[in-house]
């Protein structure tokens, strides 16, 4: 968010499970802010200066309660357990719509600029939980009603795995919520805090980074400038992939999809059976045409001067006016602090850290012996062609994301099949299930049993065994780490 680093969920929120009372539910939190925003407005809501109490029973609003509902189950969480729940209430709610009366609160999660989050889930199924944002409209200004309603303009517009789903929207007295996706193993931020000298290994850098070019990618294919990308705005779902969060400080804009198709000279030689033989490479490189699908809101324009004020790019901070590359080149500064542990243009004050980024001082790499690793060469480049103070020749804002997947830094990696790849293992990273330890187990003794049985026919050496034990184990593995080369997911 803009003025309040908003987080949707907190590591082990599940652990205990403390219910409200079915009757008269009020809730009163006071409001914190985070010292790393830049507000967008020089006076802040009256909801971070003062307690809330929110009431859920239905009976004591105001007014009636007017549900707009988004129930039609999203293509790729078509069989998520959380839309047969929806679809259960909405089968015996009385208009076909989900209220309020349906949801059950179990603890407030989190506050931000525009409102607050709390954990619930259906009365009548517990195991589907949600996150429930409530947005009490009589606190806010009028430039922050409009950023409510882009927000859920756009949430309306999502289907992708790596951002939310809203499943949705209810209007309720004085009140908008939201209701949406629940993480719990918190966010990016919380994550990389944990990690020794507060920075991810290499191989963890180019999988959250590759997961949110995704997702940036396909906002911008809608026409969306993100405008707040940060690792507090990055959750980790159940599963360990990430999903973008608040979308207030969005705007839209017009958006020409185009197709085409490219010849390249092929990076590897090509080994042609009819021409020299099967084994025999052929003379020169290989042209092969790609097919280049770019989205790009290239003619996106806005004066506005929202965001975090370490990720803004030179142009926001100017105030002359910005368009789709300062998506890009946040994108740029998040990489950095995936790396290093910090932001790359850190003052001792806000006032310095826009002096840096607004200065024509180029940018340094701290010496940390520890982070040159293998390819850290390739990160270094990708960050200085993202960190462009220049929008025109900033890498990503002629043809968006195609420029950036094509980078060195994300060589080896499936596209398609990314929302199938498995999360690297870090300090503090998802918690496995109490199952999977038992089947490791079990897998361990298998292995053991086939060696002891191996020796006994001393056929441990064999071909036939290494095969069947490295196709077992293919199944284990993700080609996601540097110099494709899989590594074993334990």
């Amino acid at each position: 968010m803009a003025d309040v680093g908003e987080t949707l969920n907190f590591q082990g929120v599940m652990e205990e499970e403390t219910y409200f009372p079915d009757t008269d539910l009020d809730l009163s939190f006071t409001s914190t802010t985070t010292d790393r925003t830049f507000p967008s407005s020089s006076a802040r809501s009256s909801l971070a200066r003062s307690s809330l109490t929110l009431s859920f029973n239905e009976s004591r609003l105001s007014c009636s309660t007017i549900t707009v509902n988004n129930i039609t189950p999203l293509y790729h969480r078509k069989w998520d357990p959380r839309w047969s729940a929806i679809k259960a209430a909405t089968n015996l709610s009385s208009d076909g719509n989900i209220h309020l009366r349906h949801l059950k609160l179990i603890r407030h999660l989190g506050t931000g600029n525009l409102g607050r989050v709390f954990l619930c889930h259906l009365r009548d199924c517990e195991n589907a939980t949600f996150a429930l944002k409530v947005i009490d409209r009589e606190t806010l200004s009028s430039k922050k009603l409009s950023h409510v309603q882009m927000e859920a303009e756009i949430l309306s517009m999502l289907d992708h795995p790596f951002l939310p789903t809203l499943y949705a929207r209810i209007e309720a007295s004085h009140y908008t919520c939201l209701l949406i996706d629940f993480c719990p193993n918190g966010d990016l931020h919380s994550l990389l805090r944990k990690q020794p000298g507060n920075r991810f290994p290499l191989a963890a850098v180019r999988f959250f980074a590759a997961e949110v070019l995704v997702a940036l990618e396909y906002l911008h294919a809608l026409g969306i400038i993100y405008r707040d990308l940060k690792p507090e705005n990055i959750l980790l779902r159940e599963d360990g992939h990430i999903m973008l969060s608040d979308f207030d400080l969005c705007f839209k804009a017009d958006v020409v999809p185009t197709c085409k198709f490219l010849r390249r000279k092929s990076r590897n030689s090509k080994r042609n059976c009819f021409n020299g033989g099967c084994f025999a490479p052929v003379a020169g490189s290989v042209d092969e045409v790609l097919p280049e699908f770019v989205a790009e809101p290239v003619t996106a324009f806005s004066r506005s001067c929202v965001g975090t004020h370490e990720y803004l790019a030179p142009e926001l901070v100017s105030g002359s006016g910005h368009g789709n590359g300062v998506d890009w080149w946040a994108f740029g500064v998040f990489v950095y602090e995936l790396l290093y542990g910090t932001t790359p243009f850190k003052g001792g004050s806000k006032e310095n850290t826009l002096r840096n980024i607004a200065s024509s001082r180029k940018m340094r790499f701290p010496d940390a012996a520890e982070v040159e690793e293998a390819r850290i060469a390739e990160a270094k480049d990708l960050i200085e062609k993202l960190l462009v103070k220049d929008p025109r020749r900033r890498l990503g804002c002629t043809k968006g994301a195609q420029d950036i997947k094509q980078h060195p830094f994300f060589d080896g990696i499936k596209w398609p099949l990314i929302r199938h790849y498995k999360p690297p293992e870090v300090v503090g990273g998802v918690a496995r299930k109490r199952g999977h330890v038992g089947h490791v187990k079990r897998r361990r003794w298998f292995w053991k049993g086939l060696d002891c049985l191996m020796i006994r026919n001393r056929t441990k050496g064999s071909l036939p065994y290494r095969l069947l034990r490295s196709n077992i184990n293919a199944n284990n593995y993700y080609d996601y780490v540097q110099n494709n080369k899989p590594r074993k997911n334990a």
